[in-house]
């Protein structure tokens, strides 16, 4: 259900590599977040946060596309999508990462009246020592649970019941879920008919960065799209073959792009006026 506030403020959607993006600023997406807290629908709105993997990732998984299609918000993530979006001419105002989302949500809790929220992801334990770290830096934030599920948990049926059950006895405002993706996404595509949470956030490491349990790169890495190198130093095994594939296969997406726009310029031109 879309309310009238929603109808008159938010920006048309922009298209690039496929996907439909919101093109929000960080302040927009959180007064976003805010009045859907405030206006339940009758299935949780979920969020998700594209950065170059997620990109290059889309044009291979069906799945993933079809989560896409259904998310409330999509939101750029990444200097370089930012970097792609101001050479396509979109209007695209800033990258907006789950990691920088969640906290500036937490800030503004006591403007909204509060925040329940309930951490769904990382390693045993690690949420736990998010929701510490919260709850004293955020007193207006309220951790109503969290909660680790075991490895091959999303092909589990009783597992996923006994999550949506968790979920629902906490009835938060906002459900954060920490599966990295496209995990994240497609579990949450998969059940949000039945997840009792005003807003999903399929934000990835963010619950981990929360606990201390990874570092995020130093602010003014993130503003010269630095982050990956950081990233790619601190978990090199695991971060390489995905990095060098992207490398090789994100660019010839903003060629594509590219090519596509200069050709739809062109036509406009040769059509009689």
């Amino acid at each position: 259900m879309i309310t009238l506030l929603e109808t008159y403020t938010r920006p048309p959607r922009v298209s690039m590599f496929g996907f439909e993006i919101d093109p929000l600023s960080l302040d927009q997406a959180v007064e976003q977040i805010y009045e859907w807290t405030t206006w339940r629908s009758h299935r949780s709105r979920f969020v998700v946060t594209p950065n170059v993997d997620h990109a290059v990732m889309y044009q291979e998984h069906a799945s993933l596309r079809a989560a896409y299609e259904h998310a409330s918000l999509v939101l750029a993530d990444g200097m370089p999508v930012i970097a792609a979006a101001r050479l396509l001419g979109l209007p695209i105002p800033e990258r907006v990462a789950g990691s920088d989302l969640v906290p500036e949500l937490f800030e503004r809790a006591a403007d909204h009246g509060g925040l329940r929220v309930f951490l769904l992801g990382a390693a045993p334990g690690v949420a736990t020592r998010a929701a510490t770290y919260i709850e004293h830096h955020w007193p207006s934030v309220e951790v109503v649970d969290t909660y680790s599920p075991p490895l091959g948990f999303e092909h589990d049926a009783r597992e996923n019941e006994t999550i949506l059950a968790k979920i629902a006895r906490a009835r938060p405002d906002v459900l954060i879920v920490g599966f990295g993706a496209p995990k994240q996404e497609l579990w949450v595509d998969a059940h949000r008919d039945r997840i009792e949470a005003a807003v999903t956030l399929c934000v990835g490491a963010t619950i981990d960065f929360l606990a201390g349990e990874k570092r995020r790169a130093p602010v003014w890495m993130r503003k010269t799209g630095l982050e990956w190198l950081h990233r790619l130093l601190s978990e090199p095994k695991r971060l390489f073959g995905r990095y060098a594939r992207d490398a090789w296969l994100f660019p010839r997406l903003v060629f594509h792009e590219w090519h596509q726009a200069r050709d739809r310029r062109s036509g406009e031109v040769a059509q009689p006026g």
